[in-house]
């Protein structure tokens, strides 16, 4: 269906085609979309193969010794949990404010945000080597009778993820009861068993409207601070250290500003290929497109000014080793990961304040991997150098992931897009629901402003679609 005005979502869709769309988009996806699986599986298989070489032959597979012992692995663990922010905080940010475009994209990204979660925990498990004593870092008294050490940061990255994973589960499950009742009431087979259990009884009347629309108020409040405490925590691996370039008291926002700059930039690749796959044209929208990348714009600059903040308090700061830790990024070894940081990160988001750049999607897409390419760097910069030249000069020595580690990071990326694939085509992406309240508001006011149009002589002109003059 051709977009007839520049509206966030054509007005005139009937609520019946939404159903038929979304519907139909979870049967018929385009071949490109199975092409997309087999590339996720195989990247899975490079993963699972990464990490049997390494859990057969040792750790020194992946170059981690002292003191590089977390490098590639922490890098990519901060880099997932950055990636989650941005689908449950903004989609809770912006239903408390009423915006109406982010409807037809908020059910993908706060299922971005659930799967980010549990591909970032893969790492911290990846990460010890013998897997079988991941319940080491779970905040429960073990049969040694010794409780895990709660000044670590890594016992607060474990209450703060577990937390959040299970707050951005229940709030996703929550706001798609309605449509799982829809798909429950046009269901077949083990589809409609399957959203018989998942609609827990919901048939729409006012009762449950009241109750829902309240909790999922309160659970949109609620994950908002929760949130921006989680990376608030996970900067805190880092700032609670004594390396240098890590103690710094900037690094709680400047972490949270990264998390929703990746998560802006991730949301614009899924809003691309979920258009394509499923032909959601009507829905996903240039308009919608235009606002997300403004966001996007936005954030970026607030992570540039933090970033510039970071580096102008070390370079007019009294730390030695911070200083020359500064210069290093900048000349050293790790100078073309310095810079590409800084191009794709601060200057490549300035193509988004083009409106032309915005409203094409070939190039919006090639734009938001280049930007999470630069986050990744940033990731890696944290990391990286200050491992390489920490206090002791005995110590310094230039890092680079080995081929198991970048296998292994790899495939992470397999692993996160067949499980957000699996989902897209299991549970509705876009809400019914909330589209047809969308349409419905827009169809009023329109009625509205046409009845008054019409009983008020004193009212301007307006020009219709076809550009003439309405008399």
């Amino acid at each position: 269906m051709t977009m007839a005005t520049e509206k966030d979502i054509n007005e005139q869709i009937a609520w019946a085609k939404i159903n038929t769309d979304v519907l139909r988009s979870m049967e018929n996806p385009r071949p490109a979309y199975w092409v997309t699986v087999a590339v996720c599986v195989a990247m899975i298989s490079v993963a699972v193969f990464a990490e049997y070489i390494q859990y057969t032959e040792g750790m020194g597979y992946a170059n981690l010794n002292n003191p590089h012992m977390w490098d590639l692995y922490i890098a990519s663990f901060v880099f997932w949990i950055g990636m989650s922010h941005s689908g449950t905080l903004l989609s809770a940010i912006l239903h408390l404010m009423h915006s109406d475009w982010r409807k037809p994209i908020y059910r993908f990204a706060e299922a971005m945000t659930t799967f980010s979660l549990l591909t970032a925990g893969l790492f911290p498990i990846i990460h010890l080597g013998r897997v079988w004593n991941m319940y080491w870092v779970l905040p429960y008294v073990s049969d040694r009778g010794h409780w895990p050490n709660f000044r670590s940061p890594l016992a607060w990255d474990a209450f703060a993820i577990s937390t959040y994973l299970s707050a951005s589960m229940l709030f996703l499950f929550i706001g798609m009861i309605p449509d799982l009742a829809i798909c429950r009431d046009h269901g077949k087979g083990w589809r409609k068993k399957l959203y018989t259990v998942l609609a827990l009884g919901w048939e729409g009347n006012d009762r449950q409207w009241r109750h829902f629309r309240k909790t999922y108020l309160l659970m949109a409040c609620f994950l908002i601070p929760l949130a921006v405490s989680v990376h608030s925590i996970v900067s805190a691996d880092f700032a609670m250290a004594i390396m240098p370039g890590w103690h710094v008291t900037s690094f709680p926002p400047y972490f949270v500003a990264g998390a929703l700059y990746s998560g802006c930039a991730a949301i614009i690749t899924l809003f691309v290929l979920l258009r394509y796959f499923f032909r959601f044209e009507d829905y996903m929208t240039l308009p919608i497109m235009e606002k997300t990348a403004k966001l996007t714009f936005a954030i970026a600059m607030v992570w540039t000014y933090l970033n510039l903040v970071e580096f102008a308090s070390i370079w007019y700061g009294h730390n030695v080793y911070d200083k020359e830790l500064l210069i290093a990024k900048a000349t050293g070894a790790y100078a073309p990961i310095f810079w590409s940081m800084i191009f794709l990160g601060s200057v490549l988001p300035f193509t988004l304040a083009f409106r032309s750049l915005r409203r094409h999607m070939p190039t919006m897409f090639v734009v938001s991997i280049l930007l999470n390419v630069g986050m990744f760097f940033e990731r890696w910069m944290i990391v990286a150098p200050t491992l390489s030249l920490s206090q002791e000069p005995h110590q310094w020595d230039v890092m680079w992931g080995s081929v198991v580690e970048w296998g292994i990071v790899f495939g992470s990326f397999g692993w996160f897009g067949l499980l957000f694939l699996i989902f897209v085509k299991v549970f509705p992406s876009v809400s019914m629901y909330e589209v047809k309240e969308m349409v419905f508001h827009r169809q009023r006011s329109a009625g509205e402003e046409d009845l008054i149009r019409m009983t008020d002589h004193t009212q301007p002109a307006t020009e219709t679609a076809g550009g003439e003059e309405s008399k």
